[in-house]
C-alpha cells in the first residue's frame, strides 16, 4: 500500500500543480504511476465541472465562461503538456532528419511555429467551449485523453532517454486498468445524458491514437515526454470537437 500511495503522489506531483506530500522517487515507488495518471485527469474534470457550475451561478456569459474553462486546465497542470506540444510542433515543422528533430525537442526555446500553433490551439479550444453543451462529458475527457496517453507510453518504444523513458521502464499500465478508465468515461457520458457524443469522442480518440502512433514511429522512432504532451493537447481538442459536432448533428436531425 505504501508503494501504491507513493505512485499516486508521484503522478499528481509530476502532472499537476496540486500540492502533494513529498515521497521518494524510486523505481519501486514509480511502479504504478502510469496507472494513476488518468486520475489526474479525473480530478481536473471535477474541478472543470465545479468551475462551470460557479460560472453559471455567477450568471457569466458563454464567452467569459469559456475563457475560464480554457485557462483552468493549463493553470492546474502548470502547462507541462502544452510545453511538450510546442516543442513537438517545432520539431515536426523543421522537416529535418530524425536526429535533428530529437535535438529540437531538447531545445527549451520556443520557435515561431510553436507560438503560432499554440495560439491556434487556444483559439480552437476556446471557440469549441463556447458551443459546448455536454460539460460532464468534456470533463471526463481529461480522464480519457490521459488513459490513451498512458497507453501510448506503455506500448510505444522510447525514442531517447528522458523522463518519459524513465517512467516507461519503471511503471506498469495493465490493459484492464485502461479498459476500466474507458468504462468510467462512458458511464459519466451516459449519466450526464451525453452517451452519443461520448461514444463519438471515444471513437475519434481511438483513431487519433493510431495517427499519433504512426507519426511518433515514423518521425521520431518512438515516443518522448514532449510527444506525449503533444498527443494529450491535440487529443483534448479532438475530444472537444467530437462532442460539439455530435451535439450539433443531433440537433439538426431532430
Amino acid at each position: 500500500m505504501k508503494r501504491i500511495y507513493a505512485s499516486f503522489v508521484i503522478a499528481f506531483s509530476t502532472y499537476s500543480k496540486i500540492p502533494m506530500p513529498q515521497v521518494e522517487w524510486s523505481e519501486a515507488n514509480m511502479r504504478h504511476t502510469l496507472s494513476f495518471f488518468p486520475l489526474v485527469g479525473a480530478v481536473l474534470g471535477l474541478l472543470f465541472c465545479a468551475a462551470a457550475r460557479i460560472c453559471a451561478l455567477l450568471n457569466l456569459g458563454p464567452v467569459l465562461t469559456a475563457a475560464v474553462l480554457t485557462a483552468l486546465p493549463v493553470l492546474l497542470t502548470g502547462g507541462i503538456h502544452l510545453d511538450g506540444y510546442c516543442d513537438t510542433i517545432d520539431a515536426l515543422s523543421s522537416h529535418a532528419p530524425r536526429e535533428k528533430k530529437l535535438q529540437i525537442l531538447k531545445d527549451s526555446n520556443a520557435g515561431a511555429f510553436a507560438v503560432i500553433w499554440c495560439c491556434v490551439w487556444f483559439v480552437l479550444y476556446f471557440g469549441l467551449l463556447t458551443e459546448l453543451r455536454s460539460t460532464g462529458a468534456a470533463a471526463a475527457g481529461f480522464l480519457l485523453s490521459r488513459a490513451f496517453s498512458a497507453l501510448a507510453v506503455a506500448r510505444l518504444p522510447s525514442a531517447r532517454a528522458g523522463m518519459g523513458a524513465s517512467l516507461k521502464s519503471g511503471s506498469r499500465y495493465p490493459l484492464w486498468v485502461f479498459l476500466v478508465y474507458l468504462l468510467i468515461f462512458l458511464a459519466v457520458s451516459w449519466l450526464t445524458g451525453a452517451l452519443l457524443p461520448g461514444c463519438a469522442a471515444m471513437f475519434s480518440t481511438i483513431i487519433f491514437y493510431f495517427v499519433y502512433k504512426s507519426i511518433a514511429l515514423r518521425e521520431f522512432g518512438g515516443f518522448t515526454g514532449d510527444l506525449a504532451g503533444w498527443f494529450l493537447q491535440v487529443c483534448e481538442l479532438v475530444i472537444l470537437a467530437s462532442l460539439v459536432l455530435t451535439e450539433k448533428a443531433a440537433v439538426l436531425c431532430l
